[in-house]
């Protein structure tokens, strides 16, 4: 067998009997890139489970003839109107060059572009991808291919030492913990209320968004209610911190997965309370480092609030983009209908 017969490879949909071994291949290029282990199946497999996801239609493996899964694609355009299709790539770190990647960026490319009839006609309709910083030869192909850095965001984290401070409501709030059967709904109108500023955002339907907060909830094997704290003004959510009781790459780490404070509640100090309140309940329950996830150039300030709360930047994701179709943006770029500087 010649070498490049050995390195013959197909591209086909992934299936569910290729959950474990699509893990193997992120946590191989986990290892590569980070020199950590990653456990990713939770995420795969509520990604692939997820309503109007197809492994048919919205994923690829690139497959050697002897069976090893070696690279992986998958393109997410679930949610109205259409007008930004998500997606990400893997390839084993001992099979770049032999045009694997190429291939899986050529399919995504090909699935992305048939979101473009889905949206509305005047939309600008894009297609984007996160990338670590040290994945240089990903970032290579994407600018190769027309992508362009769009964002960066950034990994933030504070190790539980010492005494931590206590959290300081503001006068008529109070916290008490996530209800999901009681609290689902409010809490999405919430977060609907706390992000609807933030960059990228993109007006959903509200039934469309309360149907996947639900399902991502309910779906979950580690989804745990006792860690979404919500600050109340009465029998209002002023604010909230919804958390996973670990990180993937990390079981001593706790993961703060979305923090938000409405816009009628803010500088009130409610955000920085509810993170010194998630703080300790997290060394509470033995987990030594916290981390979350922020846009580098928040519009809302949320930088300087988790640097004020002791947390330190220690990765950094850049948001690739590119064009499928120009047209009127339908997501937020700046506040006040400015263009950022």
């Amino acid at each position: 067998m010649t070498a490049s017969q050995e390195h013959d490879w197909i591209l086909r949909p992934a299936t569910r009997s290729d959950l474990q071994n699509v893990c193997e291949l992120i946590n191989t290029c986990s290892l590569a890139l980070h020199g950590v282990r990653v456990d990713a199946q939770r995420n795969v497999d509520l990604t692939w489970r997820q309503p109007g996801f197809s492994l048919e239609t919205d994923t690829r493996v690139a497959v050697l003839f002897d069976g090893r899964i070696v690279g992986y694609s998958e393109v997410e355009d679930t949610e109205a109107p259409h007008v930004r299709a998500g997606s990400w790539m893997r390839v084993h770190p001992q099979f770049n060059g032999l045009g694997i990647e190429v291939a899986l960026l050529d399919w995504v490319e090909r699935r992305a572009n048939e979101t473009i009839a889905k949206a509305p006609s005047e939309a600008r309709v894009t297609l984007t991808q996160g990338i670590q910083d040290e994945d240089l030869s990903m970032k290579a192909l994407l600018e190769q291919s027309g992508f362009v850095s769009k964002r960066h965001f950034w990994r933030m984290e504070i190790d539980l030492l010492g005494d931590l401070p206590e959290p300081a409501w503001a006068d008529g709030i109070s916290v008490r913990t996530f209800v999901l059967e009681e609290d689902l709904e409010a809490l999405v109108h919430a977060h609907r209320n706390a992000f609807c500023d933030h960059w990228g955002h993109v007006d959903v339907p509200f039934e469309q968004e309360l149907r996947e907060w639900g399902y991502w909830i309910r779906n979950d094997p580690e989804f745990d209610q006792t860690l979404t704290f919500l600050a109340m003004a009465d029998a209002t959510i002023a604010g909230y911190s919804s958390c996973d009781p670990r990180h993937s790459e990390d079981p001593a780490m706790g993961y703060v997965s979305v923090l938000g404070v409405t816009r009628p509640w803010r500088r009130r100090g409610i955000a920085l309370a509810l993170l010194h309140h998630t703080f300790r309940e997290f060394k509470n329950r033995g987990q030594q480092r916290v981390c979350l996830g922020v846009d580098a150039a928040s519009l809302t300030g949320a930088v300087g609030l988790y640097e004020a709360a002791g947390m330190r930047s220690t990765r950094q994701t850049t948001i690739m983009e590119k064009e499928l179709r120009p047209g009127v943006d339908l997501s937020l770029q700046a506040l006040g209908g400015g263009t950022e500087s």
